[in-house]
């Protein structure tokens, strides 16, 4: 058999963002939109990664500061943070990052399992590692960075 048959010549599609300097990937076919957030309303008592919810096109979408989910201090620089739209159990979330870059096209035999030096906390949510260039793109597993959020809304 022959590699492309054994599914080892498959490739992945990422779109990049920047949180807090560190590069991540999320697979392309769970993003849904990219946009500037805007008018987020607080929600009382939620978790504190929870942003708040915003209005986007007629749908009520959960705000999730990443920032705060990945343990990284707030943003100082005052820019204007981005959004990547994303569903989830049937409900809308946006998660908040730093940037968006580009969409990479990366072959699934590239992908390795998280190092073993990486933060516990981010290795529960990262469903592995590209090198890319002398940099690390952690893989955001939406599943994990999601999971638990639902439930977390609704207490």
């Amino acid at each position: 058999m022959t590699d492309e048959v054994n599914g080892l010549n498959e490739s992945i599609q990422y779109v990049t963002v920047v949180i807090g300097g560190q590069l991540f990937g999320l697979p392309i076919s769970r993003v849904h939109d990219v946009f500037v957030p805007e008018s987020i309303t607080r929600v009382p008592l939620s978790r504190p990664e929870i942003a708040g919810v915003l209005n986007l096109r007629g749908r009520i979408v959960t705000s999730i500061d990443m920032r705060r989910r990945l343990h990284l201090p707030a943003r100082s620089d005052g820019g204007t943070a981005m959004a990547v739209g994303i569903e989830h159990k049937g409900e809308s979330y946006g998660l908040l990052i730093d940037n968006v870059g580009e969409v990479l096209d990366l072959p699934s035999s590239g992908r390795e399992p998280n190092p073993v030096n990486l933060d516990p906390r981010w290795a529960a949510i990262s469903g592995g590692v590209h090198r890319l260039n002398g940099q690390l793109m952690v893989i955001l597993d939406v599943d994990r960075v999601l999971g638990g959020m639902s439930e977390a809304i609704a207490a």
